[in-house]
């Protein structure tokens, strides 16, 4: 069995939780039996990563952010526990007396680590079906062969390609793909990326900003003190919405499930509700009625007894009359979906708690998320890039991504001509944390979470044990391609991963993305920094589930232009430690990922024209000693991030140039 986590303060083998407690959750890799599959889960909300990779039996693996109980409840979609990359199956040769048709859609090399990879991607006229291979033969007299993977989304043939890149001794030349029905295509192999070489820096360059994890205070921080020390390059600029808070309604559960109900406080914990407690006591003599009264910050409830004296009262008609109790400061709900039929035992006095652990320095209070803007002309005159990280809470690097860049951008100013001709071609808008209030949830409480802090759900999913599942996906919250239109990739289920949100826009952190888009009409160009999985991808980001219809493609020269830019800022990944993004992860999400409905880069692209790319920082890492591509996590050990984050701060650099080239046709 796979199964993995990182920097998890939740065990990795399941615990016995107690009935407030969330149940732990783990990163486990799930294999599904084919991309049908894979489209369940996602329909399903299940919570799954960027790193998605098909196998040689047809089968395809994906990571995924599980309870025990989820896990279980993931079976019937046909997701099991993957045992590890399987060997190369065999496909039964086709039938057909003709032989199929092959094209060889790209045939390309990289070197990584010392070691020469192959990537192949080709098409047949036989469809997901055919059973294709690939042999190569390369410099000094090498060779190798490799199975192809065909899959197909709703009916929709998409393919075929290398599981993964594949080892190879040495450059390869040419591949021969073949089709068990006889079809065959040749082609020469070159070099990927491919792009043009990022710009030279000067020997006083300078890099290396960032030595640990960044909470949303200490990101604020620093962009702050940047504009302190380069006032003359940077504005402050404060987004107009302000979040929800970290913050979350004291709650207590009382009595035991089924028999049990749920006390929320009216004020937020850090507002009081933390300061108030509750009790169910019985008072031992016979016949008596309901009683509740509220003394002080102290909530009591007398059970009714029956002729014995025994407890009388069930748990709807204590939740009744709590609620029609005035000034008790707190709302009484059914524990669950129980109609609370059940009667209610004595329960010894209980504090209620927010439950939250961030120290007493981290705020409580909305946020106010901020941008750093950079430029020499900060007037809207020159072409704006915009780069945004966090939209997802557990994704630690990508902050240290906008951070790095920002640095390097105003420390080589003075000392570096290709940083200036950035700075006065370009104006930069930096926001280093769209979601903090999840962030700070990540940092302090469950480092899986996700969304915001924004709790939409209804009573009765609103017990202290489903706090982790609580929020809204941010990046299923836009406008373009939503759910609410109809679009594929996101959910109503409130708790679910990828939870759109009651409407779009619904939460002020995708308005404050929004906001700078309307409010900026120079910004051309756009970065969504998200983790993890090593992908480089552009609109459309989401389609109709009946026949697969995406939104409306890019033109052939918008298509040629993002790959070419994308190839350009992937050479300047490559360029810092050798790790490359995979051609088969370059390109439209829907292409190369799957569908997300409502994403940030959609609306952006398709409502103000905004060039909208996303990463996923964190491209697989090979392992020579098992042969094997190993993903990295959304909080690897800091060395890693370290690693990441100067790399991509690179790519998103290298972004800035093709907006310091870009003039409008």
């Amino acid at each position: 069995m796979v199964l993995t986590t990182f920097l998890s303060s939740e065990p990795s083998v399941p615990a016995v939780a107690g009935p407030t407690d969330p149940e732990p959750a783990s990163i486990v890799v799930l294999s599904v039996p084919d991309r049908a599959a894979l489209e369940r889960l996602v329909a399903s909300g299940t919570d799954l990563t960027a790193r998605v990779r098909p196998q040689a039996d047809g089968s395809i693996q994906v990571d995924a952010v599980v309870t025990p109980t989820e896990l279980a409840g993931l079976r019937s979609l046909g997701a099991t526990l993957a045992p590890g990359t399987p060997p190369p199956a065999k496909r039964a040769p086709q039938t057909s007396a003709a032989p199929d048709q092959i094209v060889i859609e790209r045939a390309v090399w990289y070197k990584s680590g010392g070691r020469h990879f192959l990537s192949v991607e080709a098409s047949s006229s036989g469809g997901a079906a055919a059973s294709l291979s690939v042999a190569w033969k390369g410099k000094k007299g090498t060779s190798g062969e490799a199975p192809l993977v065909g899959f197909e989304n709703f009916g929709v043939y998409l393919g075929h390609e290398v599981v993964s890149p594949v080892l190879a001794e040495q450059e390869p030349l040419w591949v021969t793909v073949t089709s068990a029905s006889g079809g065959k295509a040749q082609a020469k192999v070159t070099r990927w990326p491919g792009g043009e070489r990022p710009d030279r820096h000067g020997r006083g360059y300078e890099k290396d900003f960032i030595s640990q994890y960044m909470p949303p205070a200490q990101l604020n921080e620093r962009i702050k003190a940047l504009h302190r020390r380069y006032p003359k390059l940077t504005d402050i600029i404060a987004l107009p919405n302000l979040t929800n808070g970290y913050r979350r309604h004291a709650q207590a559960q009382l009595g035991t499930p089924p028999n049990a109900l749920t006390l929320t406080s009216h004020a937020y914990g850090s507002e009081g509700g933390n300061d108030l407690s509750a009790e169910i006591v019985t008072p031992g003599t016979p016949n008596r009625a309901l009683a509740v009264q509220m003394d002080g910050k102290q909530l009591t409830v007398s059970l009714a007894t029956d002729a014995s004296g025994a407890p009388a009262s069930t748990v709807a008609q204590v939740v009744v009359a709590i609620n029609a109790t005035k000034g008790t400061r707190i709302q009484a709900s059914p524990y669950r979906t129980d109609p609370g039929a059940g009667i209610l035992a004595p329960v010894p006095l209980t504090q209620l708690t927010d439950s939250l652990k961030a120290p007493a320095d981290v705020s409580r209070d909305p946020a106010r998320v901020l941008a750093l803007r950079i430029g020499v002309h900060r007037d809207g005159s020159r072409t704006g890039v915009l780069a945004y990280s966090q939209e997802h809470a557990r994704e630690w690097v990508t902050p240290l991504v906008t951070i790095e860049a920002a640095e390097r951008l105003l420390r080589n100013y003075d000392n570096d001509r290709a940083t200036r001709r950035l700075l006065r071609e370009t104006e930069v808008f930096i926001v280093p944390t769209v979601n903090p209030d999840g962030a700070n949830y990540s940092f302090y409480d469950y480092n899986f979470q996700r969304k915001n802090m924004t709790n939409h759900c209804p009573a009765q999913q609103s017990d202290p044990a489903q706090r982790d599942t609580w929020g809204v996906d941010i990046n299923r919250n836009y406008a373009a391609g939503s759910l609410h239109d109809g679009y594929f990739g996101a959910s109503s289920n409130c708790r679910s991963g990828t939870f759109a949100g009651p409407a779009e826009h619904s939460e002020p952190e995708s308005r404050n993305v929004i906001w700078l888009a309307q409010r900026f009409r120079n910004i051309k160009f756009a970065l969504n920094v998200h983790s993890y999985g090593g992908y480089f991808m552009w609109p459309p980001g989401s389609y109709k589930q009946e026949g697969r219809v995406t939104l409306p493609r890019p033109t052939a020269e918008q298509e040629a232009y993002f790959l070419r830019s994308a190839r350009t800022i992937e050479e300047a990944i490559a360029a810092e430690r050798g790790t490359v993004t995979w051609p088969q992860k370059t390109g439209p999400v829907t292409d190369v990922l799957y569908s997300a409905a409502g994403n940030s880069a959609d609306e952006l692209w398709y409502d103000y024209g905004i060039f909208g790319w996303d990463f996923e920082v964190g491209n697989d890492i090979y392992n020579p000693e098992t042969g094997r591509w190993e993903g990295v996590g959304f909080q690897p050990a800091f060395e890693e991030a370290h690693a990441e984050a100067m790399e991509f701060a690179s790519g998103l650099i290298s972004l800035v140039g093709v907006a310091a080239d870009y003039r409008e046709r």
